[in-house]
């Protein structure tokens, strides 16, 4: 690993680098969130409302930060989160996540809006691999993209249920960014100023969405490829369908986007194998509850039943930590690994997954527990003052 990125001591360097390389219309599109921003802000911020207690005098010579994810061996309670559109910062980005992921003997969950196929990331990237399947109103190419992750040996299918339609991510609409690419005088300054990212863009070509093409027809290009994907939700997704799902793919599913406790009970009793709680990183529904504040429900709703997981905010390995002592079993970890990859590449994921595995053992160091299985909720303060 080269010794500028040794230099970067926290996700929060990563993200600077990032926001630094890129032009800002392609930065803001990874960092944003919806509308005010407010969700956003607020799943960063419940974690570090969080006040650890720690215990002392125990034996933390030894720390085994392995634990089970979806059933399956992982090196940390954690795995990848599905992001789209990671070649717009990186090239081929999406596998050298992929690939930090499978170093670190983590899963990674692979997003249908990626810019590597089903098939390459199980080609390039091997591991344990999960598919986040957006619904389409297509539901023949839904079904194809899934028969392909079954075809790919993919273990598991995750559900994102929190995005009927797309969210107001006003950045976006400021930046004149879209997906594809439309130049106008405003973006055209903007991504002329990076011209080391511009550059490798230009050279390599505009990056595909490439689990969705041929998504309108067969005849679809990259040209109107992104046009279609936001008109392509569907928001008539319901109970019904979910259940029929569940009854057709027989590996394990994953439902991610969950909020509500009695949605987590019923998921349960639909047969589910695990639920994420998720606000998709606040760029869906502004103002909606922070994951971190929704989790201790929803993990007293299913009263370990199945694993719940969480994602939204985590940018430290305390935080980790934090999540598991609030009743998760695992993190799904987004914008962190992204931060690296969008810096740079493999290099930068892997560095970003460094940084989390070495916070994360200090922490349980300095809280005085040895393994996974010894974090609990004692652990952090209920006083109002620890929630403020």
């Amino acid at each position: 690993m080269s010794s500028s990125i040794q230099r970067f001591y926290s996700i929060a360097d990563l993200r600077s680098h990032a926001k630094k390389r890129l032009p800002k219309a392609i930065f803001d599109f990874f960092d944003g969130g919806a509308e005010d921003e407010l969700t956003l802000q607020r799943n960063v911020k419940a974690f570090q409302e969080k006040r650890f207690i720690p215990q002392v005098l125990n034996d933390v010579s030894q720390i085994d930060y392995s634990a089970p994810m979806l059933g399956g061996p992982s090196a940390m309670p954690c795995a990848i989160a599905p992001t789209g559109a990671v070649g717009f910062g990186w090239p081929k980005g999406d596998i050298a996540i992929a690939k930090a992921a499978a170093i670190f003997n983590i899963p990674y969950c692979l997003s249908t809006t990626a810019t590597a196929s089903i098939e390459q990331i199980a080609k390039d990237a091997p591991g344990r691999h999960w598919f986040q399947a957006y619904i389409l109103k297509n539901q023949d190419f839904f079904n194809q993209l899934v028969q392909r992750a079954q075809d790919a040996d993919y273990e598991a299918l995750m559900i994102t249920v929190d995005l009927p339609v797309g969210g107001k991510r006003e950045r976006d609409f400021r930046n004149d960014f879209k997906i594809p690419f439309h130049l106008t005088l405003r973006n055209l300054m903007d991504f002329s100023s990076r011209p080391l990212w511009a550059l490798p863009m230009l050279f390599r070509g505009i990056p595909e969405l490439e689990n969705l093409i041929g998504l309108d027809s067969q005849s679809a290009t990259k040209q109107n490829l992104g046009s279609s994907v936001g008109k392509n939700y569907d928001p008539s997704f319901n109970w019904e369908r979910l259940q029929r799902i569940r009854d057709q793919w027989p590996r394990k599913l994953i439902i991610k986007g969950v909020l509500n406790p009695e949605d987590a009970m019923r998921l349960v009793k639909m047969g589910c194998d695990a639920i994420v709680v998720s606000n998709h990183g606040g760029r869906q529904l502004d103002g909606v509850i922070a994951t971190l504040d929704a989790l201790p429900n929803i993990a007293k709703a299913v009263n370990q039943a199945i694993p719940v997981y969480i994602d939204g905010g985590i940018r430290r390995g305390g935080d980790i930590v934090k999540a598991i002592a609030s009743g998760a079993d695992g993190v799904l970890i987004g914008r962190a690994t992204l931060y690296g990859a969008i810096a740079a590449g493999e290099e930068g994921a892997h560095h970003a997954l460094a940084i989390l595995q070495d916070e994360l053992k200090r922490t349980m160091q300095l809280c005085g527990v040895s393994n996974i299985q010894e974090i609990h909720h004692s652990l952090l303060d209920k006083s109002p003052s620890g929630m403020n």
